[in-house]
């Protein structure tokens, strides 16, 4: 807690937490972890992702800059990146996580994305 007194960042007490894990892609396959943020509502925005082996390998990682968007805007932008990236790799089975369950569901769904 010194540290963090001394660069003044605020503290406050978790209330909660969440536990997840991550699971391998079946054999063969590659997975890509991709999140976008973004500063504020509609600030300056980035977007990345890290490709993982059916055997925990590591493959590769992307990372893009995106100027001033929306954080829905910049995880859209990671799943554009990923699959450009994939491209690059060849004919591979992919699967693709994120944390945004609307551009899950615009990726996996014939549905109108608002």
């Amino acid at each position: 807690m010194k540290h963090v007194k001394f660069f003044r960042i605020n503290t406050c007490l978790v209330k909660f937490y969440v536990f997840f894990l991550w699971e391998l892609p079946s054999s063969g396959s590659v997975k890509i972890n991709i999140d976008g943020t973004v500063r504020g509502y509609h600030g300056l925005a980035t977007c990345g992702g890290i490709f993982r082996g059916s055997m925990r390998e590591f493959i590769g990682v992307f990372s893009a800059f995106l100027e001033v968007q929306t954080a829905l805007v910049a995880q859209f932008y990671g799943v554009i990146h990923a699959r450009e990236e994939t491209q690059k790799m060849g004919p591979t089975n992919v699967s693709l996580e994120c944390d945004s369950a609307l551009v899950c569901v615009a990726f996996t769904t014939r549905t109108n994305v608002p």
